[in-house]
Formats: structure tokens, C-alpha cells, sequence
């Protein structure tokens, strides 16, 4: 996710801000023409942590892309959260068996836990949604970057009916990219983006605790029964 030179750190730099952004990793770095936007995230600069809940932990954010006005002082700033896949047992195997071979294994040493990430990463990004919405400078909301099977099983779990909105404090603008088609040997496939849709925090969480797409009434009966009969 992070190829081509982080290009999905200045993909939203771009939609965020505008054209010509430039990202820095210090404001030593900006050129001071109100194009600089300084990287808080791995590689580039610590980590910032949201304050903490009141008898509970606290969480990173990902990414802040800080965008600085003329004088190099803080114009407003993104939050972006970036979500791959979850999986649970090993791919160590298959991973070593590729590099060697260009092929995969013929079992399945992992499987990806589609639950995990629509359990555990829904609940942040909500809380975190509402502690950026009180930012005044933080006037894009948030980013959540992940590649499309991650997006469309979001979509899914949330029942797929999220209303679209413009970019506000508050917003939440999902990001899906993909890897481009197969490349000769020795060369690195593309990064491609494949669409964003904005929505708000309030929508997500109220899709996430009123689902839609519920299985139909009487599924728990019907299976009771079917196991009650003789």
C-alpha cells in the first residue's frame, strides 16, 4: 500500500488540499509557498496519539498530513487511516515459495479474517471520526485507505446503504486502491486507485449499530428445530 513512493499519502494531500502538494518530513523541509504538507507517520515522523478516553486508552492515528500556509505554521491537516487484510495462521511458507518460484502453494496456509478487520477497525475509526470532528483546522475529516476487497467487505457489513457527502469536519472518505495488471518478471505491479466515496462518521456508526442486511426472521428457529427433529 504504500508503493510508488507513498503515493496514496500524496493521492490525499491532492484531494485534501489541491494540486501541487508536496510532502515533507519537517517543516525545515517546506519551501513556503503554502504547498508543504508535513508527515506525521512511520518513516517519516512519530506517530501522534489521540488523547486518551477518560479511564481508557488512547489510539494513533495512522497518518496526519499537515498542510502549512506561507509562513510554515499550521493551516489545517487530514487524518488517514490505512487498513490491508487480517489474517491468522502462517504465510510464511507460501511467501518464501513464491519469491523462489513466481508460484504459489497448492494448500491454503492462512485465511483472511474478513470479520477482524470489520470488528475491530469500524469501532476506532468512529471514535476517532468524532474526536478530529472538534478540531476546527481538521476541515476534510478523516481518510481510510484499503485495498478494494477490504472496502467492498466494509461495504458490506455496514449494509451498503452509507449516504454520500461532501468533504466537512465530521467526513469520513473511504479510499480502495488495487494492484495494477501482471508485469514481466523482476518488475513490480502498479498501485491503482480505484474510487473514493465520502460519507460521514454519524452514517458509518449508525450503519454499524443498525444493520440492514440482516439474514430474515426466524433463522435461529428454523435451525433449532431442524436440529430438534428427529
Amino acid at each position: 500500500m504504500y508503493a510508488q513512493d507513498y503515493q496514496v499519502l500524496l493521492d490525499v494531500a491532492i484531494d485534501a488540499f489541491g494540486g501541487g502538494m508536496r510532502l515533507c518530513h519537517a517543516p525545515s523541509d517546506a519551501m513556503g509557498d503554502g504547498r508543504d504538507v508535513v508527515v506525521f507517520g512511520k518513516h517519516w515522523g512519530k506517530e501522534l496519539r489521540l488523547p486518551s478516553r477518560l479511564n481508557g486508552g488512547g489510539y494513533f492515528v495512522d497518518w496526519i498530513l499537515a498542510r502549512l500556509d506561507s509562513s510554515r505554521s499550521l493551516a489545517e491537516f487530514v487524518a488517514i487511516e490505512l487498513q490491508t487484510m487480517d489474517t491468522t495462521g502462517s504465510y510464511e511458507a507460501q511467501v518464501h515459495r513464491f519469491l523462489q518460484t513466481g508460484t504459489a502453494l497448492p494448500d491454503k496456509p492462512s485465511n483472511i479474517n474478513w470479520e477482524n478487520v470489520s470488528k475491530r477497525i469500524l469501532p476506532q475509526i468512529i471514535f476517532k471520526g468524532h474526536v478530529l470532528r472538534q478540531e476546527a483546522l481538521c476541515r476534510k475529516g478523516m481518510y481510510f485507505i484499503c485495498p478494494s476487497p477490504v472496502y467492498t467487505r466494509i461495504l458490506a457489513r455496514l449494509g451498503g446503504s452509507l449516504r454520500p457527502y461532501h468533504p466537512q469536519p465530521g467526513a469520513l472518505t473511504f479510499r480502495q486502491y488495487d494492484v495494477g495488471d501482471p508485469v514481466a518478471p523482476g518488475n513490480v505491479r502498479l498501485l491503482e486507485f480505484k474510487g473514493q466515496m465520502t460519507t460521514t462518521v454519524d452514517q458509518v456508526a449508525l450503519a454499524f449499530t443498525s444493520p440492514s442486511n440482516l439474514p430474515a426472521p426466524g433463522v435461529y428457529e428454523q435451525a433449532i428445530r431442524a436440529e430438534l427433529s428427529p
